[in-house]
């Protein structure tokens, strides 16, 4: 197989470290391991699926790639019941049915009319079509929790993932101009299907050790107290271990400690936790299983 053409934006991301340098650059820590799957999906021209839990910063990489690179973001957030309508394109019928009612008046064939109405002018493109469409350069498509999708809806994907174009039947096929970067996110809550995962490069996000946690947050909360900062990652960690149906994340170690700052607290004590345990847990369960543990335990 030739190798793709390199994009001009590509050309300020020499290698790994230079990709790295520029992440953090934009507020996002990352790791050797994440930064080469996006460098290799970049100058292979393949979707990168992120799979992991929650609250992790998976959909983070494509916001900051895109920013990064200087271009578009398009986002497709997916669901159950997921469309063609929805995620790719669907007619203006409105605009359709009063154009009729004009070439009712014309001499057009039948044939010029359904061209006209079935062209650029009626359809309304939806992410999977916008990223396709794309005029000035390569966005950064951003396909976010594939899993709650349908398995119809996974195999839909499968044309724009391998040959980037898209097949509109009173159209025919749409063919990128210029090849999107695409991301692909998942948490997990369902296996996805071989076929898609053939055609992308795969990368899994693990919770960060301490180093790492505490390393995101000062990047992304510059303003807070080191012991403050310390106190919050060390009881995030501890509460990880516990059998939570809903373990926090990454973003609940933020919410957590921007709570304590908010409320002028210098440090993590037990009151502080009782005040902002809704940042921690997500449920009632959830909550007694962290109390029954010991929070003053978690603490030290």
């Amino acid at each position: 197989m030739p190798t793709p053409p390199k994009r001009p934006e590509e050309n300020q991301v020499k290698d790994v470290d230079a990709l790295i340098q520029s992440f953090e650059q934009l507020g996002y820590v990352t790791d050797r391991a994440l930064a080469t799957s996006v460098y290799l999906a970049m100058k292979l021209h393949k979707p990168l699926l992120i799979e992991g839990h929650a609250g992790l910063g998976k959909t983070e990489v494509a916001k900051v790639l895109a920013a990064m690179l200087g271009t578009r973001l398009i986002r497709l957030q997916c669901y159950e019941g997921l469309d063609v309508g929805a995620a790719v394109y669907e007619w203006n019928y409105q605009k359709q049915l009063l154009a009729i009612k004009i070439q009712e008046k014309t001499e057009q064939t039948v044939e010029e009319k359904e061209k006209h109405i079935f062209s650029k002018e009626f359809l309304l493109e939806r992410p999977l079509l916008q990223s396709i469409l794309a005029e000035e350069a390569s966005p950064v498509l951003l396909i976010d929790e594939i899993d709650r999708a349908d398995e119809a809806f996974e195999a839909f994907l499968l044309e724009l993932l391998s040959d980037f174009q898209i097949s509109v039947p009173e159209m025919g096929t749409l063919k990128a101009k210029h090849i999107p970067y695409v991301i692909l996110t998942s948490n997990r809550t369902r296996e996805l299907s071989d076929a898609l995962k053939r055609r992308c490069f795969y990368h899994w996000i693990d919770y960060p050790d301490f180093e790492k946690e505490l390393r995101i947050v000062r990047a992304r909360l510059p303003g807070v107290e080191e012991a403050l900062g310390r106190q919050v990652v060390r009881f995030v960690q501890a509460a990880r271990q516990l059998d939570l149906t809903k373990p926090p994340g990454v973003t609940e170690t933020l919410d957590c400690v921007l709570a304590a700052m908010s409320l002028g607290k210098h440090e993590l004590d037990i009151q502080t936790v009782e005040e902002t345990l809704g940042c921690i847990t997500k449920s009632m369960e959830d909550a007694a299983k962290l109390k029954s543990a010991g929070i003053e335990k978690l603490l030290s």
